[in-house]
């Protein structure tokens, strides 16, 4: 597992306010399949720009249909809720309950530049809002019941 480029708990850049992306240019294709690569190796099912330590408002995901990104979202629609188990890459070993809406509808620039409105349920949900949190420098600490926080080992403690 190849950690090297995630930004870890601590880093001043997860707790601050991404910036919006102004223009979708290459500069911010490139950006997206970078993070793209990251994700994989680290078997994410989601990242954001800052977690590689970029302020701006990007993240990707893949929850098993394929990549995609999201440039600018906006979380425009909420209902139900949902309460599971989260972790993060950028808290390695951490993970806790943590309440989040069911369903969600999200608008953004997605990684062809196309405006979309993506209506999700379940762990597409959950991971749009974990994404989404980070681009305003929320952790998923930050909304955690804190009596169930847990360490547990990571890829590479078991592995060793």
């Amino acid at each position: 597992m190849n950690t090297d480029e995630i930004v870890t708990y601590g880093d001043g850049v997860l707790r601050a306010r991404a910036e919006e992306v102004t223009e979708f240019n290459e500069e911010v294709k490139a950006l997206i399949e970078h993070m793209f690569e990251v994700m994989a190796a680290n078997h994410g099912l989601g990242l954001a720009a800052p977690q590689i330590g970029v302020s701006k408002r990007v993240f990707v995901y893949d929850v098993g249909d394929g990549r995609h990104a999201l440039v600018n979202p906006r979380l425009t629609k909420t209902a139900g809720e949902q309460v599971e188990v989260e972790g993060c890459l950028s808290i390695p070993g951490l993970q806790g309950q943590v309440p989040r809406y069911e369903r969600v509808t999200v608008t953004g620039i997605n990684e062809e530049g196309r405006k979309v409105k993506i209506r999700a349920e379940g762990l597409l949900a959950r991971v749009f809002q974990h994404e989404m949190d980070h681009l305003d420098g929320t952790l998923f600490v930050d909304r955690a019941d804190p009596d169930t926080l847990e360490i547990v080992a990571t890829e590479a403690e078991e592995a060793q």
